[in-house]
């Protein structure tokens, strides 16, 4: 029985049980339908190593809320899921556990056996982030699900990479590059995080060489890189130093003799304004020597270790160099002074260690001709980005991004496909495993131990995934995909790379949109993070669980997560969210919960009672069959002849609601599609519709036909309701859907004739009707609703108990108002327990009378022999010192000459009217409050 049904609803007791639904119907699976339009949507790819953030949970509801929404229009709509093999990240937690529980390192184990104990873990660990997106209620067709390392995969990373070689685009060359010393690899730009380091300026004395007691002092930062200096520089027109351009100094500790050179690179007012030229660990002195052809002097071991070339500080790791170099400066009295000082400083985005600029050969992929196709794809409208102040961001980089370091001296990833004969040195790159050299005929051939950048490889996620370089029947249909949703700190390092890789390659962009979401932060503002101990588990938020602190948490369910996120979601600003936040989200889905109850319980046929307050006040007595042989066949469902005033009302918001989210939601204003489904769901659907039909079946034995009117709108309304939410809370609304299944056997209860389907995410997209869009309707229930909220303010305000019959009367400044109250009087009598005694534009406040000031209407409620007057009056005071307050704020504005002369004059005015508006607001409760005394 649908009155059993509990009144609060449990989302632990339908989420599993639901989702399992899904899987076992397999509802997600996507085919090449022509008969449809695809829509496709590729998932950012979590590393393999990743585990749900609150983050993730954002940039995923935002993607299931798109998928879920087209797929209702009638796309074909695919959500392709995966993970990333994560080179750096997944190597590092595999290195740390064979050491934990080995004693042992890579390099103990060996390369093979080592990349056998890392597919163990994957296939161990790897999918704990993708159960984590099936309880957020991730509908992606997880049969296509991908990983970065697979062989198809793997086939599409290799054609990429020979192509680009054959084409000249990807180079090897001995450059600098960032470099990570416990990782012991380079990483790229984009991979760096920057942090702000107190250190300090050490001014170095460096004696010229056959000069008595002269020197040239230098300032640096890292007084350890001085062990490979192989010139010091000075601006050619700086007259401190014109005399000793040309002469050499002698660098301390190694005896080695440098050059002083003139170079316009030095800042005359930098420091001391002679700079210490360090080409194998520093990008600017690298370019430095290459200008004046100065030696590259490395003194650095992969693993951060001091080498040979560093003389006596040989074996020393850098860190612990640089206090024992200073200490032996200022032994030998080369120190002049040391200054305190703030800087930005590169570190590692896994170890977190300072970065080290490292001279090493490498292989590159040159940018200049895909900054071009990114800047085009762009230019001409092809990819969008939303909001759009991040193309800003994304230009900015594409200026300014150097060729980039696609190799890495690790073992997990995809492998280098260049193999080097041993016998003629020829370089050889291949689709297939070469077995000898070309050239020579050699089958000494050794591969190139290096692996490619992760980035490398995600960089075609888009079409990589569908089976390209394969002519796949996927590639046709889902390629390119309709948008990208993702948050800002990647759009250097994968957006801008998949929008040029697809221009290259597929001729084509990738996506059409680019929809960058907010960054979660705390309840102080703060980014989440491990540090700070403030991240929030969305998976406890959703099933219950002790978060880091060890408060336990019983669980808001997923629906009520996702949708708390949505209705934050404005523009891409950043949202602060704590815990307690999703307390909205479960309120919201237990209101829905309960209207969609009462709902049910009303339209089927079985002895079921309309609900009150929890209390049982009237038998049903119209069955299913009944109501549709009332209901008159039309395309829409109904007949505008036949509707009342509160149906036209509710269809016409209820239309109104449909035109407006679909918009939103097409143009990705996520936000305001949850905040109009949740207006119209909760303020007007559960708040009045619920309410006002509960009138409507009361009356039942006396007017059977409008009860059958009202079960229709009603059940018409709920339907649409329920598919206007899917997207934003999918597992309520297929809960509710399915109990409608299995209790309504007519579902075209409404008369629309249509079917309504097994499950509420295959069942189509309401559409807007404009022949039901009332907008005199509206109008005039919102002068209705302002009375009846009138009242009830002024009943609770007063403490006057809603069974206490109560008289009113209603001023109205125009006739059309006055006509429309008038006409709805026993509705508003009904739902507030009042006596309407007068409505008109000459209606008069009694004497001692409570009254609501509205926009065309005042409302007075005699409150004499009712309430204690000297309170009532208090209250009005109140309002009057606020009037006050905001009328002294508007004549300041007004009397700023600067705003007057400067303002828009539309602006000026309505300025002006909001004054003599508030005034006039002030002088009516000034009346009151004489009228009441």
């Amino acid at each position: 029985m649908l009155n059993d049904l509990p009144t609060i609803y449990e989302p632990k007791s339908v989420e599993d049980r639901i989702y399992q639904k899904w899987t076992d119907a397999d509802i997600f699976r996507c085919t090449t339908d022509r008969s449809k339009k695809a829509h496709s949507i590729m998932i950012p790819l979590p590393n393999v190593t990743g585990i749900l953030h609150m983050g993730h949970a954002l940039n995923n509801t935002l993607q299931d809320l798109v998928t879920r929404f087209r797929r209702m229009q009638g796309f074909e709509a695919l959500w392709l899921p995966g993970t990333d093999h994560a080179g750096v990240a997944t190597q590092a937690v595999v290195e740390r556990h064979l050491w934990e529980t080995e004693r042992k390192t890579r390099d103990d184990v060996g390369r093979k056996a080592f990349l056998e104990k890392v597919w163990e873990w994957k296939e161990k660990n790897g999918g704990i982030i993708i159960g984590q997106l099936k309880k957020l209620g991730s509908s992606c067709d997880w049969s296509r699900e991908r990983f970065t390392m697979e062989p198809m995969l793997a086939k599409a990373v290799r054609h990429i990479f020979v192509d680009l070689y054959k084409e000249g685009i990807i180079f090897r060359g001995k450059r600098l590059v960032n470099w990570s010393c416990p990782l012991r690899t380079a990483l790229s730009n984009d991979e760096l995080e920057y942090a702000t380091v107190k250190t300090h300026f050490w001014h170095i004395n460096y004696p010229v060489k056959g000069e008595k007691d002269t020197f040239i002092t230098i300032a640096t930062t890292r007084p350890e890189t001085m062990l490979g200096d192989t010139a010091v520089a000075v601006h050619p027109d700086d007259e401190r130093y014109k005399h000793l351009i040309g002469k050499s100094v002698v660098l301390p500790f190694v005896d080695r003799e440098i050059p002083i050179i003139a170079d316009d690179y030095v800042g005359m007012e930098e420091g001391t304004g002679a700079l210490k030229v360090t080409p194998a660990h520093d990008f600017n002195d690298f370019e430095i020597g290459q200008r004046h052809g100065l030696d590259q002097v490395n003194i650095l071991e992969p693993n951060g270790i001091l080498n040979e070339n560093a003389g006596p500080f040989q074996g020393i790791d850098r860190v612990k160099a640089r206090p024992k170099v200073v200490e032996a400066l200022e032994e030998r009295g080369l120190i002049v002074k040391i200054v305190d000082y703030e800087h930005e400083v590169a570190h590692c985005y896994r170890s977190g260690d300072i970065i080290e600029p490292f001279l090493s050969d490498q292989w590159f992929v040159k940018m200049d001709h895909f900054v071009e196709l990114a800047h085009k794809a762009e230019h001409e409208g092809r990819v969008k980005f939303h909001p759009e102040r991040w193309t800003r961001t994304f230009h900015q980089w594409l200026d300014t991004t150097p060729d980039w370091c696609i190799s890495r001296q690790i073992w997990w990833g995809h492998r280098i496909p260049v193999w080097t004969c041993q016998g003629c040195a020829a370089e050889i790159s291949e689709y297939d495993d070469p077995t000898e050299c070309p050239k020579c005929g050699s089958k000494n051939l050794k591969q190139d131990p290096d692996v490619l950048d992760t980035w490398f490889s995600s960089q075609i996620w888009p079409f990589s995934t569908l089976g390209w370089p394969d002519k796949t029947d996927d590639l046709d249909f889902f390629y390119p995909t309709e948008v990208l949703i993702t948050a800002r700190d990647i759009i250097a390092l994968w957006v801008a790379r998949m929008i040029m890789m697809g221009e290259h390659f597929m001729k084509k962009e990738p996506f059409s949109h680019v929809y960058i979401n907010g960054t979660i932060l705390d309840k102080q503002g703060r980014r989440m993070s491990k540090s700070l101990r403030n991240g929030i588990d969305p998976v406890i938020m959703i099933q219950g669980g002790a978060d880091i602190d060890g408060r336990e948490w019983d669980g808001f369910g997923a629906d009520a997560v996702r949708f708390t996120l949505a209705t934050m979601t404005t523009e891409g600003q950043d949202l602060r969210i704590w815990p307690e936040r999703f307390k909205d989200g479960q309120a919201f889905c237990n209101k829905v919960w309960n209207a969609s109850r009462f709902c049910l319980i009303n339209l089927v046929d079985e002895e079921a009672t309309v609900a009150e307050d929890g209390a049982s006040v009237a038998e049903v007595g119209a069955s299913v069959a009944e109501v549709g042989a009332n209901a008159r066949p039309m395309a829409s469902g109904f007949d505008r002849s036949e509707l009342t005033f509160q149906d036209r009302w509710i269809l016409s918001r209820l239309n109104t609601t449909i035109k407006a989210v679909t918009e939103s939601l097409d143009n990705f204003k996520f936000c305001d599609a949850a905040r109009l489904v949740r207006e119209f769901t909760w303020n007007e659907f559960c708040a009045w519709t619920v309410e006002l039909t509960k009138f409507r079946l009361r009356d039942e034995e006396d007017d059977p036909e409008d009860a059958a009117l009202a079960r229709r709108v009603l059940a018409h309304v709920l339907d649409r309701t329920l598919k206007l939410l899917h997207p934003i809370c999918p597992f309520l609304t297929e809960h509710i859907w399915e109990i409608m299944n299995a209790h309504i056997a007519d579902r075209s209860l409404d008369g629309s004739g249509e079917e309504a389907g097994e499950y509420i995410m295959r069942s189509p997209w309401p559409v807007a009707e404009s022949a039901l869009i009332d907008e005199k309707t509206e109008r005039e229930m919102g002068d209705v609703q302002e009375v009846i909220r009138a009242i009830r303010n002024i009943r609770a305000t007063a403490g006057i108990h809603h069974s206490v019959e109560i008289e009113c009367s209603v001023q109205t400044d125009d006739d059309p108002t006055t006509e429309g109250v008038q006409r709805h009087v026993e509705m508003i009598s009904n739902i507030t327990t009042c006596s309407i005694t007068a409505v008109g534009r000459d209606v008069e406040m009694a004497p001692k009378s409570a009254s609501e000031v509205l926009p065309g209407l005042r409302v007075y409620v005699p409150l004499e022999g009712i309430i204690d007057m000297e309170k009532e009056i208090a209250r009005h005071q109140k309002k009057v010192e606020n009037f006050e307050k905001r009328i002294a704020g508007a004549e300041k504005k007004l009397a700023n000459k600067g705003f007057v002369e400067r303002a828009p004059a539309e602006v000026v005015e309505r300025e002006k009217a909001t004054l003599a508006e508030l005034k006039e607001n002030r002088d009516q409760l000034l009346a009151q409050i004489e009228s009441l005394r």
